[in-house]
């Protein structure tokens, strides 16, 4: 492969914006430079930022089931879903397999399709069919009565980035306000009203059997295999405390400040979602991710389940919270490779990096991604 210069671009450094020259080959940045050069492509003053590194994004269910009861080719979806986030400017994926969210249905996406979703990206990056680079996060369901059998046979999996520690029990975490946790299950999953009251006595009653224990064995795991490990909604600091006792490096979408204060200040990273940034507040009725921001208490934002909002979400940041955009980028880059380990290989425009990157161009309105570079091959 020949070396590729890029000129004229914004170019978003680590610690500071610059107009200037970058420059690759082989896959790599080899040269990045202040000021435009004569040869090369002209960027004509648009940005060149990192790729976006997403560390939990369900999509994959949605391109897997578009409407309830509808189950799309696998492989297919697969695709559709690596399109989906290339586009996106998402270079570097945790795709998101949930284990154990049991509901009525005896055709729950969660509960039967994990496997057959691991499978399907786990060769659809061997065969090359993806433009973005995938690795597992496995959403694990502490009521779940089988959780740790079906999660400890990927604990060594090559592929595999992020646990997380889930639990989705009426009454707390992100359903403390049980009318919102029925409207969105009778929504997304297709609980009928009529069986909600029982759904719930049966999600506590799991929740008591067996949450403790499949915690307990699965801190230990990831202890024993040096795996990444996140807890989800905590809501107070005796959640976030319990974390930082087991080990957690990520505290996902914390749902009180309270929460996220203690988190951040006990060096856990804190993870929020694009589409609460974007739409102004959480859709669950929990806090502001924008607030969050704005108390400097948040570390990595996710797409969730809007890959196009995390680009989006960036430039809010740096308007409202009066980020420079340098440092807000650091947030969908840096900050994530740093959770997941890969910070020496991605995440930021420097000399020796792998040349994963995208042009932008921002209207003021909404940013428009131009181009997308994998190893410096350009592949949207």
């Amino acid at each position: 492969m020949q070396e590729r210069i890029y000129t004229n671009y914004r170019l978003l450094l680590p610690t500071e914006e610059i107009l200037g020259t970058i420059a690759t080959y082989n896959g790599i940045i080899t040269d990045i430079q202040p000021g435009i050069v004569s040869r090369g492509q002209d960027g004509e003053g648009n940005y060149l930022l990192p790729g976006l590194i997403e560390l939990h994004t369900d999509n994959l269910e949605k391109c897997f089931s578009p409407r309830p009861g509808v189950r799309w080719n696998l492989d297919a979806a697969a695709v559709n879903h690596d399109r989906d986030l290339i586009s996106s400017g998402i270079t570097t994926v945790c795709d998101a397999i949930s284990i154990g969210d049991v509901t009525p249905k005896e055709d729950f996406l969660r509960l039967h399709h994990y496997a057959s979703m691991i499978d399907a990206v786990v060769k659809g990056q061997a065969a090359g069919r993806f433009s973005t680079n995938h690795l597992l996060h496995l959403r694990c369901e502490l009521g779940y009565e089988h959780l740790y059998d079906i999660v400890e046979p990927y604990s060594q999996h090559s592929l595999l980035a992020l646990i997380s520690l889930m639990d989705h029990t009426p009454g707390q975490r992100q359903f403390v306000d049980t009318e919102k946790y029925k409207q969105y299950y009778i929504e997304k999953h297709g609980v009928p009203k009529s069986k909600m009251e029982e759904f719930i006595s049966m999600r506590l009653e799991s929740q008591r059997q067996h949450a403790e224990e499949n915690r307990q064995a699965l801190v230990k795991m990831s202890q024993e295999k040096a795996i990444s490990l996140a807890s989800h909604d905590d809501a107070t600091i005796n959640h976030i405390r319990q974390a930082i006792a087991e080990g957690v490096i990520l505290a996902e979408f914390p749902t009180t400040i309270d929460a996220a204060k203690e988190a951040h200040n006990n060096g856990l990273q804190v993870l929020m979602g694009a589409p609460n940034i974007v739409l102004g507040g959480s859709h669950s009725g929990n806090v502001s991710a924008m607030e969050l921001v704005k108390l400097d208490l948040v570390d990595i934002i996710s797409s969730d389940y809007v890959p196009r909002s995390l680009l989006q979400s960036v430039f809010i940041v740096s308007q409202q919270a009066n980020k420079p955009l340098h440092e807000a980028i650091k947030l969908v880059t840096l900050n994530s490779a740093k959770a997941i380990n890969l910070d020496s290989e991605i995440g930021s425009l420097e000399v020796g990096k792998k040349a994963d990157f995208i042009t932008v161009h921002n209207d003021g309105v909404v940013p428009r991604i131009l181009e997308v570079f994998k190893e410096g091959k350009r592949v949207a």
